[in-house]
């Protein structure tokens, strides 16, 4: 029996993929969070292929601009990202993954979260971000 998360597809719909703002480049800024902690953990993009195998396989898939390929999140690390809800803002030029973080977390670098250097501070933080 396999204590990975479940995989929960969200519902393709295509009055909302209508409102998704892509850039000049094809792409759109995608925020994931911790779906229980609300932890920002990382930030990536996506084209509206990489979208629409996000919604159907309920796991966060992204287009990555360095290699110019599709990235499936965690296939190589093992730190998956489980999609729980999926949003996009007002302009629709921005989206809002909430997921369950498998593994150690989100950051190539093996912390948590890849927002763990501040602003004003030589301390970084190994884990998630929170109030001063």
């Amino acid at each position: 029996m396999s204590d990975a998360p479940a995989v929960t597809p969200v519902e393709v719909r295509p009055e909302d993929l209508e409102q998704v703002r892509f850039n000049s480049d094809g792409l759109v800024a995608a925020i994931v969070q911790d779906v229980e902690t609300r932890a920002v953990l990382m930030l990536a993009w996506m084209n509206a292929e990489t979208l629409r195998m996000s919604l159907e396989q309920g796991r966060t898939v992204f287009w990555s601009r360095s290699r110019q390929e599709v990235w499936r999140k965690g296939d190589t690390s093992g730190d998956r990202q489980f999609i729980r809800s999926a949003w996009f803002d007002c302009d629709g030029d921005t989206l809002l993954f909430l997921v369950e973080q498998e593994g150690a977390g989100a950051c190539h670098t093996g912390s948590f979260t890849c927002f763990s250097r501040r602003f004003g501070s030589d301390v970084t933080a190994p884990d998630r971000p929170g109030p001063a």
